[in-house]
């Protein structure tokens, strides 16, 4: 479409083309696992697991990767959520996040420190504070895990 930018070409405002992003809401007892991002973008904000889909790679691949990268858990159940359309106007980034809900054996565990500061399970009525602005945008829409 006219005006549209490549993925990666500076767009409007000097903003990157958008980059998909994947995020996996796994829950738990009627709770859903969030970590506390440290040492990039949303520093310091609550993020379900997700990160960057491949080229080439399926969503549900991304997300089980993702996953088992980041906690160690095996994502079981995978079924599709909603999107959302992300704006990071500070850092000049564009993503759209495929959210994913999931099941995952196991427990946690903080397999990159250098990103996220601890996993916790919230309820989705009690979700913590600053929220990651794609997950942010989830509850703005109204979405709620079953």
């Amino acid at each position: 479409m006219a005006g549209e930018s490549p993925a990666g070409v500076s767009g409007p405002g000097g903003m990157a083309g958008p980059r998909v992003g994947v995020g996996v809401l796994i829950v738990r007892d009627g709770r859903v696992l969030l970590g506390l991002r440290q040492g990039s973008h949303g520093a310091g904000q609550w993020a379900c697991p997700g990160g960057h889909l491949e080229a080439g790679e399926s969503i549900e691949d991304c997300a089980r990767r993702e996953v088992a990268e980041e906690t160690g858990m095996t994502v079981t159940a995978l079924r599709p959520a909603p999107y959302t359309n992300d704006l990071f106007p500070d850092e000049g980034l564009h993503y759209v996040t495929l959210f994913v809900m999931a099941e995952a054996d196991g427990d946690p565990r903080r397999l990159e420190p250098h990103k996220c500061l601890e996993w916790n399970w919230f309820d989705w009525d009690d979700l913590p504070q600053p929220l990651f602005p794609p997950n942010a945008n989830l509850v703005r829409l109204g979405f709620r895990p079953n």
